[in-house]
């Protein structure tokens, strides 16, 4: 059996008594916050991995999955809608590419459905809301043409990317963009 150490036991008559350790010294709240950074950047941490998603995942995709686990490398990360679990598995290589560009030692994606918070009810205000407004909805944005490829396209998706949802993914498997231009100029698109 272990023994306590001396400044953790008191005495009281033949029977030894387990008392608390002594309490640390205070510190400034300037190193506690520093500490508690030094152990979310530690490998392996997901807190670290949660602070940089936003910038890792993209402004489109960052707000709709998050990081959910890190073990042995393996990141497993939770999509709040089925649309956005098929973006995620679309651009594995990408995400995989940008996790190890920003210092994360991740070798393998996982997905899965997560809900982060309760899903509008079928048929509510919310959800007709979020269809209405949808870029494929060519019953309500209209069809047009892509300015890119001169291919039809729904108005709503020229709208949103200023091209189609093709050359989007065409800009997505060449690594210029996740759901985003890649960068201010209109023309900087690779032709097709």
């Amino acid at each position: 059996m272990a023994k306590a150490p001396r400044n953790q036991t008191r005495r009281q008559g033949s029977v030894s008594l387990l008392v608390p350790p002594p309490r640390p010294p205070i510190g400034p709240i300037g190193a506690c916050l520093e500490q508690l950074l030094g152990e979310w950047n530690r490998e392996g941490a997901l807190a670290a991995l949660w602070q940089a998603w936003p910038r890792i995942a993209g402004p489109q995709l960052a707000p709709h999955c998050q990081p959910l686990q890190l073990r042995g490398g393996r990141l497993l990360v939770g999509a709040s809608h089925p649309q956005w679990l098929q973006a995620l598995r679309f651009n594995r290589h990408q995400l995989l590419g940008a996790l190890r560009g920003a210092g994360f030692n991740v070798v393998d994606l996982q997905f899965q459905q997560h809900w982060p918070k309760p899903q509008p009810a079928s048929g509510s205000a919310v959800e007709a809301q979020v269809w209405a407004e949808h870029p494929s909805r060519v019953d309500v944005h209209g069809m047009a043409t892509c300015p890119t490829c001169s291919r039809p396209a729904p108005a709503g998706e020229l709208l949103r990317w200023r091209h189609c949802s093709f050359c989007e993914r065409r800009l997505m498997d060449s690594g210029l963009a996740i759901g985003t231009p890649s960068s201010p100029e209109q023309g900087a698109h690779p032709p097709v």
